[in-house]
């Protein structure tokens, strides 16, 4: 199959420049025929997807952790990614994982725990973020929850992940009840 966008052109510079109409036809054959080619090739395989390293994607820790990622994260096929450190899930990528981001400081947003990693969650309302929490480097993962669900992802990427040492983790704290100060009032 040809693309529409991928056709001869003759310019100015072409016309009247000494080159033979049959040279020209020639050359366009092969122009179309390479450009056919390379269209079939690159067809045949899923797009390669386009992820943004995080910065410390060279620590070799992160390299553990890739080398452990399961094929299926929800449900979904893992693709290709073009950077280092990254994986991601499902065609348009519906999971898509970096290693080596920041590692969360304290915080108060909301911190889960699921089969024995620690998460940092958070819903910006077009994604779902994941950021693996009192791990060093940090693993983050952006999800859409309308193609898989957040403990799905957790749960399938929690073996890999735990091959990074935890350090630390989450902390929770039962509200605190304070007491009411008693007056004292004078019995009816």
């Amino acid at each position: 199959m040809i693309s529409p966008d991928l056709k001869p052109r003759t310019s100015p510079a072409h016309r009247g420049s000494g080159t033979s109409a049959a040279g020209r036809r020639t050359r366009t054959v092969v122009a179309v025929t390479l450009a056919g080619a390379v269209l079939a090739v690159s067809g045949c395989a899923s797009p390669v997807a386009d992820v943004e390293p995080a910065p410390e994607a060279t620590d070799p820790v992160c390299a553990e952790t890739m080398v452990a990622l399961p094929d299926v994260v929800a449900g979904l096929e893992r693709r290709e990614t073009d950077s280092q450190a990254t994986a991601a899930w499902g065609e348009p990528s519906a999971v898509i994982l970096r290693c080596g981001v920041p590692v969360p400081g304290p915080t108060t947003e909301h911190c889960v725990t699921a089969n024995g990693v620690d998460w940092v969650t958070r819903d910006d309302g077009e994604f779902w973020t994941l950021t693996s929490y009192g791990r060093s480097p940090a693993v983050e993962v952006l999800f859409d929850d309308t193609q898989a669900g957040s403990s799905s992802v957790m749960v399938d990427l929690a073996s890999a992940v735990s091959r990074i040492p935890a350090t630390g983790g989450c902390t929770t704290t039962a509200p605190t009840q304070t007491p009411i100060p008693q007056t004292d009032q004078p019995a009816p």
